[in-house]
């Protein structure tokens, strides 16, 4: 970042941290050396995204992620309505059924295809060794089906055990760092010149991203992991419980009827108080809030987890007439939380619908539909993941066989995941006609841009592969803004298609294959072929995460790429689920802030901010947090900037077109550089505000069109990246420095990029 390998650490640690040249590090003690040039310095905060390989297992964690997004998604709304409230609840509630889809999913593998089905056919569990001591042909004491499934158990209450660890690990790290804050919990920004109520922007007046606990969502997530553990072990026990609680009520034995009712009401009570304490609260970001509700952090998962323990226990009472047949008791509960999850989604479209149109922005996406969209695309990667992980440790205990067919050995998973898996293929059936529409239209576009291209570089004689080239990086780079025409289509296809799934499971009880038997030999080749098809596909999807989260590990390079993906999805608060990846920027943006206010309090200079990509909503966020008086003492300079064309039009509430212009009145001067060739950054669009300009472009890229004297090679197209490089990067620096105007130090820069080259307003390979 700093072009130059020898840098000295400033301030911070060794996950993110501020770092200068060697040269620079008494800067502000020799004032005279600075006169005609800045003192650059670079925030890295690239371990924060891609640090150690560990973090590369956050993948399997995507689901938890893009429902998160789906709550900061939300529609511009006047102010904080019962509306706004009821939109967080309802994606709080989806982000807790993809938890308990999960813990489900987890039951379903080790509760009953391995300890009720695999373990009570003998001949299936005689070709596992590993599972002889649960085998009903053996007659041990761990063969009864009761204590066979509370041996089970183990498996998915490890793994909510480890999510809570996580998560406890990362909200330590992240959450509860507060930051160091110089204004009042209800200090109004009077700079803002935005009245309370006005859309995108707090009852105190001041921007959403603004406010002073924005980036401290410490009490939100420790409140919510404790729900969602104690959600986790819960269903563990419903599925324990609920199998014996079944068998006493069919067939009374030694235990008492009484004992099952009483642990299902217990299951029942501890559902209703998980729900309130997901209902109860949202995010408070109006001040630092620094309680922790600590009797509800501590005793709601240990109360779930005595529970599970006592089901554990009440499930192991000696049975003697108990015989596991069939599949196990509960495969029912998989619909209904597929159709919780519909009419969740359907309630959240509403009410983003009526919130759109009370305030409606122009350049948001879907109507306001982003976040409702966002939350069923991740109910889905939730079915393909725990759908996918079910279907092949089926296929693989049932060894030659097919579960659920004639002839296999085990009935397999729920019937409703065979569903799931044949409607994939048609679901990218589907998916044919708009990718071939985008990819006519990207090339009529490249085509009809060709004559202008030609006529912006003055060729007289063009080079038509070179001119071809420049409209197809610029034509490609037009596809990001085609993106909610792609996602659209595929959530409302998903949602017919996971109801279609639904109503064959529940109608026929039969995997497709079979339901379908009888209805001519075409119908039952096509079910046939989708069922099978879709299977390994989910299989393949499961499979392909794992491998990539393992070639991560090892893979420095792969690492960070992993790294740049999650950039983008783990820069928001875990405000819905607190299973996601922790989000980055409650480090940085705190970071950000405490450097700007402590170096401009101390030596009463100026500074200009500068960030590439993802670093440009790092420095925007941060410069949002300063306090008025320090505000005015900052210029911000960003380039290949998502701010407008990704954030602006799927985060509306944060980054519309009120908060964007709130941003540009208050801050001293802000300029934005971007490129037509470029496929993330684009422009601000505040031009038509009153002040100077904010966007310059679009720069041209290649610099050069063909070969000259002063570049005889052929110059490269950039596109996202290499801003610097461009000199029209030198020339707005050296203008946005004049404008700050000559104190001493007379300037200091920050780089919120990334990963690379030069610093103060610089820049360079980023996350974004």
């Amino acid at each position: 970042m700093l072009d130059d390998p020898r840098v000295v650490r400033i301030t911070g640690d060794a996950t993110a941290a501020v770092y200068r040249r060697p040269g620079d590090t008494d800067a502000e003690q020799h004032p005279e050396r600075y006169r005609d040039r800045p003192i650059e310095e670079a925030y890295c905060w690239s371990n924060l995204t891609s640090g150690n390989g560990s973090r590369a297992l956050w993948l399997l964690l995507l689901p938890f992620m893009v429902v998160n997004l789906a709550h900061w998604m939300r529609p511009t709304a006047r102010a904080r309505t019962r509306a706004v409230r009821l939109y967080g609840v309802l994606v709080r509630l989806v982000a807790l059924s993809l938890t308990i889809l999960l813990t489900a999913a987890a039951c379903e593998v080790a509760l009953d295809l391995t300890a009720w089905q695999c373990a009570g056919v003998p001949d299936c569990s005689d070709r596992r060794s590993w599972l002889g001591f649960l085998s009903s042909a053996r007659g041990g004491w761990w063969s009864q089906p009761g204590r066979r499934l509370a041996v089970a158990a183990l498996v998915p209450t490890a793994l909510v055990a480890l999510l809570w660890l996580l998560s406890n690990r990362t909200w330590s790290a992240y959450e509860s760092q507060r930051p160091l804050t110089a204004f009042g919990p209800d200090d109004p920004d009077p700079g803002t010149g935005d009245g309370p109520g006005a859309p995108g922007v707090s009852a105190e007046g001041r921007p959403a991203l603004g406010r002073p606990g924005f980036w401290y969502g410490r009490r939100l997530v420790a409140r919510l992991r404790a729900a969602h553990t104690a959600a986790g072990f819960l269903t563990v026990a419903a599925f324990v419980a609920g199998a014996a609680a079944r068998h006493d009520r069919a067939a009374p034995g030694p235990v008492p009827v009484v004992f099952g009712r009483l642990v299902e009401a217990a299951l029942v009570a501890g559902a209703l108080v998980v729900l309130w304490v997901v209902c109860r609260r949202g995010r408070s970001e109006r001040r630092l809030d620094n309680r922790l509700d600590r009797a509800l952090v501590t005793s709601l998962p240990g109360a779930a987890l005595a529970l599970l323990v006592l089901a554990g226990g009440y499930a192991a009472w000696s049975r003697p007439g108990w015989v596991s047949t069939g599949a196990l008791p509960g495969h029912l509960a998989f619909g209904v939380l597929t159709l919780a999850q519909v009419v969740l989604v359907l309630l959240l479209a509403g009410v983003a619908l009526g919130l759109h149109r009370r305030t409606p922005e122009p350049r948001t996406v879907l109507l306001g539909l982003g976040g409702p969209v966002v939350a069923m695309l991740a109910c889905a990667l939730g079915g393909v993941m725990t759908g996918g992980v079910a279907q092949r440790v089926a296929d693989w205990l049932d060894g030659p066989g097919t579960p659920g067919t004639a002839g296999a050995v085990i009935q397999g998973p729920p019937v409703l995941l065979s569903w799931q898996a044949a409607v994939i293929p048609v679901l990218l059936a589907l998916l044919v006609v708009p990718g071939l529409l985008l990819l006519v239209r990207t090339w009529l576009t490249a085509r009809a841009l060709e004559p202008g291209i030609e006529r912006e570089y003055g060729q007289e004689r063009p080079d038509p592969a070179r001119t071809r080239q420049i409209a197809r990086i610029r034509a490609a780079a037009a596809l990001t803004d085609s993106a909610p025409a792609i996602a659209g289509p595929i959530a409302g296809a998903t949602l017919l298609l996971g109801a279609v799934a639904v109503w064959g499971a529940w109608a026929s009880g039969e995997v497709p294959g079979v339901a379908l038997k009888g209805n001519g030999a075409f119908a039952e080749a096509v079910a046939e072929a989708a069922q099978s098809t879709g299977s390994w596909l989910i299989g393949f999807g499961f499979i392909l995460f794992v491998t990539s989260g393992r070639r991560a590990y090892r893979d420095a390079s792969a690492r960070r790429t992993i790294g740049i993906l999650w950039d983008v999805g783990t820069f928001w608060p875990r405000a819905a689920h607190p299973f996601a990846p922790p989000c980055y920027a409650e480090r940085a943006v705190p970071d950000l802030v405490s450097r700007m206010s402590g170096w401009t309090g101390l030596t009463g200079g100026r500074l200009v901010i500068s960030g590439h990509s993802q670093g440009s909503v790092l420095a925007a966020s941060a410069v949002w947090q300063l306090p008025a008086a320090t505000r005015g003492r900052v210029a911000l300079l960003t380039y290949g900037s998502p701010i407008e064309r990704l954030y602006g039009r799927w985060f509306p509430a944060y980054f519309g077109a009120v908060p964007l212009h709130a941003l540009h009145r208050t801050v001293n001067c802000w300029r934005n550089l971007w490129r037509a060739t470029d496929p993330i950054g684009g422009r601000v669009g505040l031009d038509e505000a009153p002040g100077p300009a904010v966007d310059r472009g679009p720069l041209k890229d290649p610099l050069v069109y063909g070969r000259t004297p002063e570049h005889p090679l052929p110059e490269p197209v950039l596109g996202h990246f290499d801003y610097q490089a461009d000199p029209v990067f030198a020339e707005e620096r050296t203008a946005l420095l004049d404008r700050l105007g000559p104190l001493l130090p007379r300037q200091a820069a920050a780089d919120a990029s990334p990963k690379s080259p030069r610093s103060q307003g610089s820049s360079g390979r980023s996350s974004g």
